[in-house]
């Protein structure tokens, strides 16, 4: 199977995921999963209905102008796929979609449980053409139970499972806060992740057994199992862990982690409290003396880790007043410097100009040759030595790749193309 080429036109050795092919009819819930084979260089053909899928019509659009071709998420979630448009309620589109599952390794999907089975297409059916064939079903509540049906949405699986129990303020922060939902479809990622997962164990497993597999994935499971020590610690001590303002949740009290700046900004300085070493704590602490500003951290008391720990929320204090006085740049570089995972806090527009993602190439230019222009989009979530995580090629446009694939790969004449676009079949 050949790969989409990069967008440079250097040559790059293939994606660990190239030489497979992934049918993917997916919406919110699971197209991030695609996204994740696609830019690891599998084949991912994205087939959508005539009118194309539904989260192209999710803002914001380019310029401003809604259009099924200009969603900047629907960009962002289908990078490096080919799209196709299949009407699959028709008796063409079904025949057509059997011919495509006959030669794909891996189909991903997110209807209703039962949709696909209802027309023939379930993985018995297309299985018995070929068995080798890796079927993952992603959907709310999974294919059985009294759930299966219900309808869903991104805050209600964050409710639902555990996620906004989690999180929020102290109530010295924000009084009487209610659970936050964390942005940005959260629940929809976290299940794409479980379903990327599970379809890397059956790729495992067919190459050691020759045969294919059907996950059947739930978002909600997915999410219940992504709380941190949230269920664990309930269903161990029966303990309720409590919302702390930007940093896990606990049982109990905890110190805080994100410190202000002089200049009106934040820094995350995680283990920099009750996790301190006496060694490290002294390394802080003639650092706040250089300052005058150390108070009692310098005392031989310090050198004792019980009596740190006793008093986390004392040196955290210290530590509080130290930032206020100093501005963001200064107090985060000063931190790593002095090797502490410390991290300034910083919004979208500041992101993108960061010298760390700039030094490591994450902000990636992809072309939009309709356009006749470049725009920049996130890049590769991790940096593999042996193989790349790239952005291939832009979202489809709605049915782009119809002839190249109907056409030059099963094999249809262009007239027959035609008639089945005026018969509603693409």
């Amino acid at each position: 199977m050949t790969s989409p080429s990069s967008n440079s036109g250097d040559p790059q050795p293939p994606g660990p995921l190239s030489g497979l092919r992934v049918l993917e009819l997916a919406d919110e819930k699971g197209q991030f999963c695609g996204k994740l084979m696609g830019d690891l260089g599998a084949d991912v053909i994205k087939i959508e209905p005539p009118n194309g899928e539904k989260t192209r019509r999710v803002g914001p659009f380019l310029d401003d102008i809604p259009h099924w071709d200009r969603s900047l998420s629907f960009w962002h979630y289908n990078t490096s796929k080919r799209g196709i448009t299949l009407n699959l309620e028709t008796a063409d589109g079904q025949a057509l979609f059997r011919r495509l599952a006959a030669n794909a390794d891996i189909i991903l999907e997110t209807r209703d449980p039962g949709y696909l089975p209802s027309l023939g297409l379930g993985y018995e059916e297309l299985s018995a053409q070929n068995p080798r064939l890796i079927m993952c079903s992603l959907t709310p509540f999974g294919q059985t139970g009294p759930w299966r049906d219900y309808k869903t949405s991104d805050l209600l699986h964050l409710g639902g499972g555990g996620q906004m129990a989690s999180s929020g303020y102290d109530p010295e922060d924000v009084a009487d806060a209610p659970p936050i939902a964390p942005g940005g479809g959260n629940a929809w990622h976290i299940a794409a992740h479980y379903a990327y997962m599970g379809i890397l164990s059956s790729l495992y497993y067919r190459d050691m057994s020759g045969e294919g597999q059907y996950i059947d994935a739930s978002v909600h499971e997915a999410c219940a199992l992504t709380t941190e020590g949230a269920i664990a610690i309930y269903l161990a001590s029966g303990e309720v862990v409590s919302r702390h303002t930007g940093r896990h949740a606990a049982v109990g009290s905890s110190t805080k982690i994100q410190l202000a700046t002089q200049d009106g900004s934040w820094v995350n300085v995680t283990r920099s409290g009750s996790n301190l070493t006496p060694a490290r704590l002294r390394l802080l602490a003639e650092w706040m003396d250089e300052h005058g500003m150390a108070e009692d951290l310098m005392d031989d008391k310090y050198r004792d880790a019980a009596y740190i720990q006793e008093n986390a929320d004392h040196t955290t204090a210290v530590l509080a007043n130290f930032f206020a006085s100093m501005p963001q740049e200064d107090m985060w570089r000063g931190g790593q410097e002095r090797d502490f995972p410390w991290g300034a806090i910083r919004s979208m527009d500041e992101l993108v100009g960061d010298e760390h993602l700039q030094d490591r190439n994450f902000f990636v230019e992809v072309e939009h040759p309709e356009l006749g222009r470049s725009f920049t989009y996130p890049g590769a979530a991790a940096i593999y030595n042996g193989s790349p995580w790239r952005i291939s090629r832009r979202a489809p446009l709605v049915g782009e790749h119809n002839e190249e694939i109907l056409c030059g790969e099963l094999g249809l004449a262009k007239q027959e193309l035609t008639l089945l676009a005026e018969s509603g079949v693409i």
